[in-house]
Order: C-alpha cells, then structure tokens, then sequence
C-alpha cells in the first residue's frame, strides 16, 4: 500500500488492557487515544510498567485489547482474528527488541534471509545490511559480532520485508552509549531512507530529541505529547 507523508498510519481510540491474575486485576492501559503518521519517529517514554510494552504489542498486532479500537489504515485490528493478525504482522509491521534472538549457526545474511525469504516484496538481505552499516559483515556469525553489531542485524531483519511500521521496544537498552548510539543511526537512517513510521521505547529521555514527537507515559495513560522543533541528529545524542 502506498502511503503518503502525514497520512494516518494508526489510530487507536479507548484502549484499555487488563491482566487478571487470580483474583487481581492489572491494569496496564487506561483508555490511550493515539495518532501515528506516516513517516514519523516517535519515541515513547515512561517508567517501567506505565504501559509503553503494552501498547507497542497491541499496535503490533502481538497482543488485543480488553477494550476500545485501533486502526490500520481503517483497518480495525480489534475485530481481526489470528489469521489476519498474523497476516498483518508479516506483511506490514517490523519488530526489534532488547535482545537481539538471532540464530547462533546463521551468518548476518543468513538471519536476514529468513525475514526475506517468507515476505511479499523483500529487499536483498545485502542491501538490509548495507542500510544499518553492515554491508562488511555479511558472512559474520553472531558470536563475531558486537552487542551494537547483532542489534543492528536485528533491525536489518526487522526492516527487509519493507514494513510500513517499526516498532522498537528498548532497542539500546542493553547497550552502552556509544554503542547504542550507532544503533540509533541506524534506525535513524531507516527512517529517513525508507520512510518507515518508527516507534521507539525507551527510559532514555536524551533519545527523546532525536524524535519528530515524543509520548510519556504513566499509569496506563499518555499523559503528555511533546513536539520537537528542532530535533538531534543521533550522533550528537550524549547520556
């Protein structure tokens, strides 16, 4: 699907989510009203257990809501079934988390090969790799790699079905600042090249000014929503 700069990506209308435990109930999403546009970097901060990992799964198509909708495209994923969602989730959405989840056995290009291999209009695993500075490191193992190198396979990985969304759950957290900082560049640079909206997760608030828009949570909630006018390029982000 072609989408056009500003268009509405996502939007979400009364999202809520409870967890039962027992006799307990968790509530980890307390009615979020939400717009994602093509093309934007968002990052969204927050304590620990203020919602953010909720969210990005419901948007991802990982998890459903207790209540309200959300929208892709007009699309109401709250009405999908699991086929659909696993449909969506392959054909339009890329994921990268904390940990990197590649297979030890398989070179740089061989985990990139399994995202391509499987999706409608992939790019070349090389050229994946080359997009997040990675084109010399093609036949290298995981275990040859560092921490910021096997986080950046995972975002070729994550990138090379052309997703339309990336959806980023603490993607440096595991990762000193230098290092990290070239993770950010590298999705930075997806964003600019492919125009992929990206969401990024994060305690971080230096990441904040890299963003086109940043969301803080709390308690379940999106408590305030914050614009950059002028926003950091990632190498000159310092923590």
């Amino acid at each position: 699907m072609a989408i056009t700069q500003g268009e509405a990506v996502f939007r979400a209308e009364g999202l809520t989510k409870v967890y039962r435990l027992g006799d307990v109930e968790v509530h980890a999403l307390r009615g979020i009203d939400l717009m994602l546009y093509a093309g934007e970097f968002v990052v969204l901060l927050g304590p620990s257990g203020s919602g953010k990992s909720t969210l990005l799964n419901i948007l991802g198509g990982l998890d459903v809501p207790s209540a309200g909708h959300v929208w892709y495209h007009g699309e109401d994923l709250t009405a999908a079934g699991d086929a659909q969602l696993t449909q969506f989730r392959r054909d339009h959405v890329g994921f990268v988390f904390q940990f990197y989840n590649l297979i030890p056995s398989l070179t740089a290009r061989e985990n990139v090969a399994i995202v391509t291999d499987i999706a409608p209009h992939p790019m070349p695993p090389e050229d994946a790799l080359g997009l997040v500075g990675l084109r010399e490191r093609l036949d290298h193992f995981p275990a040859q790699l560092s921490g910021g190198e096997q986080q950046r396979v995972a975002i070729a990985r994550a990138i090379a079905k052309r997703p339309v969304v990336l959806l980023c759950d603490e993607p440096t957290g595991a990762l000193d600042s230098a290092t990290g900082i070239h993770v950010l560049q590298a999705l930075e640079q997806v964003n600019a090249t492919l125009g992929t909206t990206t969401v990024v997760i994060t305690h971080n608030v230096d990441i904040a000014r890299m963003a086109h828009r940043v969301l803080t949570m709390a308690d379940g909630r999106i408590v305030r929503e914050a614009v950059n006018a002028e926003r950091l390029a990632a190498k000159e982000l310092r923590w």
